[in-house]
């Protein structure tokens, strides 16, 4: 029983026809779930679907303890205190607190309606759960970690080196260390947002500089990125074939 529920929960490779089911009625919850976040007024249809919603994802987040020792084994920490500590677990339990919360009036009385309101927002990440290209895109980046780690590292190092470089050229034009720091983020980004900016020949020297250097800067994670995630399709592409 409990092996047959723990099939249908986890994604399925599409041979489990009640599994494939599970998982698109779950995705059609959540989507349903968020509509009310789409309107500041709160309709009695949009309550309904709210409590309709938790309902369904405390049985799902019960199913999933319930099962926790299939999905990672009897050996080390007891799986049903490891479950509820996986990052999963927590975006589950963070989409269902605020509404079962907000039932409370003990919270009402302390107005934080609103804030279990934008909690509620982590309800879109449980649809991540059952992305397989989400799965994909998470291989990436464990495998490209040292590489993307390097071009982070050298973005770093030139957002400070720029800003120190910037706050000694313009003194007046940057309050403080921070503010120079967050002009050379915008700008080796490229974002140029304009609300603040060098005056002098020199500072905008260095802001061209700054600007080009981030261009290459971001190609660089991109190009990696890009670059794993066509090897992971192609690697899932073998297995599909050879099973």
């Amino acid at each position: 029983m409990r092996k047959r529920i723990y099939r249908i929960i986890e994604l399925s490779d599409g041979s489990d026809i009640w599994g494939t089911l599970y998982h698109y009625f779950m995705m059609i919850v959540i989507f349903a779930s968020i509509v009310p976040l789409a309107f500041k007024r709160n309709a009695e249809v949009f309550s309904l679907i709210d409590k309709i919603a938790v309902v369904i994802f405390i049985i799902d987040y019960l199913l999933r303890l319930f099962t926790a020792d299939l999905k990672y084994g009897s050996s080390g920490v007891s799986p049903f205190l490891r479950y509820p500590f996986s990052w999963m677990a927590i975006i589950d339990l963070l989409s269902i607190l605020p509404s079962v919360a907000s039932l409370n009036k003990g919270f009402r009385l302390l107005r934080i309606f609103r804030l279990t309101r934008a909690f509620r927002v982590f309800r879109i990440f449980r649809i991540l759960r059952y992305s397989k290209s989400f799965k994909i895109i998470t291989a990436v980046f464990r495998k490209q970690k040292a590489a993307l780690l390097a071009v982070m590292t050298l973005a770093l190092a030139y957002i400070l080196i720029s800003a120190l470089v910037i706050y000694n050229v313009e003194p007046d034009s940057f309050d403080s260390f921070f503010t120079a720091a967050y002009w050379a983020t915008v700008s080796l980004t490229t974002v140029g947002y304009g609300d603040i900016y060098p005056v002098s020949t020199m500072g905008q020297v260095i802001t061209m500089i700054s600007a080009l250097f981030g261009v290459a800067v971001i190609a660089l994670p991109a190009g990696i990125i890009t670059a794993g995630y066509m090897n992971e399709m192609e690697t899932s592409k073998e297995k599909d074939q050879a099973g």
